[in-house]
């Protein structure tokens, strides 16, 4: 029930929470823009990598997650099927390569980041549902679903929700 715009009716892979506060990235929030047109070098297929809103925090920053373990070198394990980041010169030659699978890679600019606290504080006021992350959430060909899709696997009371109407007064 956040009403922040920025999270309102989002879909959030949480990488990382700890101490020193929690990284996450959007993943319904999927962008007009292309790979190709924010950095130089990037042509043809690999240049029409589709980008998502990763969140507010540092737009101007890249981030991906993927299902190639160290392919790019090491990474973050965030499921035994998902790995957060790695080293961007691998993963440019990954994208280079023309005959490259690119259907378990999502890039995300920007995230979205919580200060120490500031999470646990919106989890205990109700802002956020938790659920475990599958694979296919993070690499929908539907993101524009995803929020209600997850919710209607959730059942019960959250499925109920997935159809609730953004603002219940347009009802």
């Amino acid at each position: 029930m956040l009403l922040d715009p920025n999270f309102r009716r989002t879909v959030v892979l949480l990488c990382e929470h700890g101490e020193e506060g929690s990284f996450g990235l959007i993943l319904n929030r999927p962008l007009t823009l292309c790979l190709g047109e924010v950095l130089d070098g990037f042509l043809g297929d690999a240049g029409r990598l589709p980008l998502t809103l990763g969140g507010p925090v540092q737009p101007n920053t890249l981030h991906f997650v993927h299902a190639y373990g160290d392919a790019f070198g090491p990474a973050i394990s965030l499921t035994p099927t998902l790995s957060w980041g790695g080293d961007f010169d691998q993963l440019t030659k990954h994208l280079h390569d023309p005959d490259a699978d690119r259907s378990q890679l999502r890039l995300f600019l920007g995230y979205a980041g919580w200060s120490p606290g500031q999470l646990e504080a919106e989890l205990a006021d109700d802002d956020w549902l938790i659920t475990p992350v599958r694979p296919t959430d993070v690499f929908t060909g539907h993101p524009e679903t995803l929020w209600r899709d997850v919710l209607r696997r959730m059942g019960g009371e959250y499925a109920l929700l997935a159809n609730f109407p953004d603002d219940p007064r347009m009802n």
